[in-house]
């Protein structure tokens, strides 16, 4: 508490107080992770939608086939063009929503800044809906794009910086369990439309999105916003209250003094390295020093980009967007709508044990795992596709055997990669470049889902030109699975239970590989001064200004 000392690894300092974690601050980081909603709906819908036969029909003007008539069955598609573009369009709009996120995120506000990319996303909802062809759906797919960009990207910076640090990794990894429910939600909607025969089959699965619109825009308005926002802004007293309503503390507590404290002292400290400039400065700032150093800001900027990055070279999303068309390639799949909802389900019911295993073991150990079993699984599916699981050889067997290990695949990245990534990026940057370092990781993310979708249709099609890979496609993201995790070895650091300005700290210490050993040994507000000079919340932000700018002027 202020003015307290305590002894850390033998050197005496003073520490804050964590303050104790509330069902309040659990509940709205639960709601704001609803924001991952979105990604994983408008991800899970497109796989159905592409194989359904009245969206064929609607968008090809192809009668629908003789089912005896083996050549018009497999003839009955859209062509890879339309697939890459319906599926990619989308992750383009997102991968400029999320860089221009950052700087919307700071002039308005997290809480805003979300509520905006709602309603830009009911806007592309609308034109999708009313679709019937792909002049509509494209610009539609493009608008909700830029809408899910803003949201993919604050609601990862606002969850982070609200979170208490003691389950920061679980809470954040919350919204990568709300991803998976969304692609399971909309799995299960394109599995009841499947087969209507009218405009219903496609538009009742886009349409139900209004719906997570309507609901994270209204719940929104009713929660705090970032008080590491507002110190950015200087408005210290609004920080004050907005972290007491986070913390469930009274603004004058010892808890919410000291954490504000820590908060407003880390952000004056890195100012003085990376003060605040221009417009364009600002953005320069995040490429900033040494690529080799780790605690530089160029450094971080990398490894957020290169996070995003490796966790869609994984390969997860190549079945999520175009599994119904893998599994019915397969040739003994009656019904690949239904496989994709099992595959959907093992990614939901795999999620929650990254709740645990983040805490538990950390942020590193579990990207090198789930990377090294993703390896394994993804080459034997490779193996078994090109052997006894050839469509020419009508096996049942070494096909449920293929879609048995996709599934352990699916689960070894839903409990590691798939929250971790999120986690790191969210814990990875200082305050004067937070919201832009994550915007730049989340469009990373964007860009890659976008290259993946775009290339994956040519990869794995059967028509004239095209690679039809078919479950060797397995082999290459496999060997791309071999670089994430070397990726995770060499160059994540381990942030488990650190604040986010002890980050800092271990960033400038330590390396990634021995990052796990490091522990807190000061804070930023002892070093200011704020401890030992105390300070009274009745007046906070001319207090602890005054505080700080002693502290400086002394140091």
């Amino acid at each position: 508490m202020a003015g307290g000392g305590v002894i850390i690894n033998g050197t005496t300092d003073t520490a804050r107080v964590e303050a104790p974690i509330t069902i309040r601050a659990y509940l709205i980081c639960a709601f704001a992770a609803f924001g991952g909603i979105f990604f994983g709906y408008d991800t899970g819908w497109m796989s159905g939608v592409l194989a359904m036969p009245y969206f064929i029909r609607q968008y090809t003007h192809l009668p629908y086939p003789d089912p005896n008539d083996d050549a018009a069955v497999k003839a009955f598609h859209l062509p890879a063009s339309d697939q890459s573009l319906t599926t990619s369009i989308l992750s383009c709009g997102t991968f400029f929503g999320a860089i221009v996120a950052g700087d919307i995120a700071d002039f308005i506000g997290r809480r805003t800044t979300i509520i905006t990319g709602c309603a830009v996303f009911t806007v592309g909802c609308i034109l999708q809906t009313a679709s019937t062809s792909l002049g509509l759906m494209v610009p539609g797919r493009l608008i909700c794009g830029v809408g899910v960009g803003f949201i993919s990207a604050i609601v990862i910076l606002y969850m982070s910086e609200i979170a208490p640090k003691a389950v920061r990794g679980a809470v954040v990894a919350g919204y990568q369990f709300c991803i998976t429910i969304g692609i399971l939600l909309a799995n299960c909607v394109v599995y009841a439309t499947q087969n209507r025969d009218d405009t219903g089959s496609y538009r009742i699965p886009i349409a139900v999105q209004f719906l997570w619109a309507i609901i994270l825009a209204l719940g929104l308005f009713f929660l705090p916003e970032s008080p590491r926002y507002f110190v950015k802004k200087g408005k210290l007293d609004s920080a004050a209250k907005a972290l007491s309503s986070i913390r469930g503390q009274p603004i004058d507590s010892d808890y919410v003094i000291d954490e504000l404290a820590e908060i407003v002292a880390n952000h004056e400290y890195e100012l003085k390295v990376v003060p605040q400039t221009t417009w364009i400065g600002s953005w320069t700032n995040c490429f900033k020093g040494s690529i080799f150093k780790g605690s530089s800001n160029s450094r971080r900027t990398t490894v957020g980009i290169l996070m995003q990055m490796m966790q869609q070279l994984t390969g997860i999303n190549f079945i999520f967007y175009f599994g119904n068309v893998f599994f019915k390639s397969l040739g003994t799949i009656s019904n690949p709508f239904l496989i994709s909802l099992i595959t959907t389900l093992v990614n939901v019911l795999s999620t929650p044990v990254s709740f645990w295993t983040v805490e538990r073991f950390g942020r590193r150990k579990i990207l090198i795992i789930g990377g090294t079993g993703m390896v394994i699984m993804q080459f034997i599916v490779g193996i078994l596709g090109v052997t006894a699981g050839r469509e020419s050889q009508h096996n049942n067997s070494a096909v449920s055997a293929m879609i048995a290990f996709i599934c352990f695949n699916i689960s070894f990245f839903a409990a590691t990669w798939g929250p971790g990534a999120w986690i790191v990026i969210g814990e990875l940057f200082p305050l004067p470049i937070r919201s832009r370092g994550v915007g730049l990781s989340t469009s990373s993310n964007w860009f890659w889902n976008c290259i993946i979708a775009t290339i994956t249709p040519y990869l794995v099609g059967t028509e004239k030109g095209q690679a039809n890979l078919g479950a060797k496609v397995f082999f290459l993201w496999g060997s791309l699975c071999i670089l994430s995790t070397l990726f995770a070895y060499f160059l994540v650091p381990e942030t488990k239970g650190l604040s986010l300005e002890q980050v800092d700290q271990m960033l400038e210490e330590t390396t990634p590989r021995h990052s796990a050993k490091w522990v807190p040994h000061k804070t930023f507000a002892s070093e200011m001064g704020l401890t030992n000079r105390g300070i009274s919340m009745s007046a906070p932000a001319g207090e602890i200004h005054e505080v700080v700018a002693a502290a400086k002027e002394e140091s």
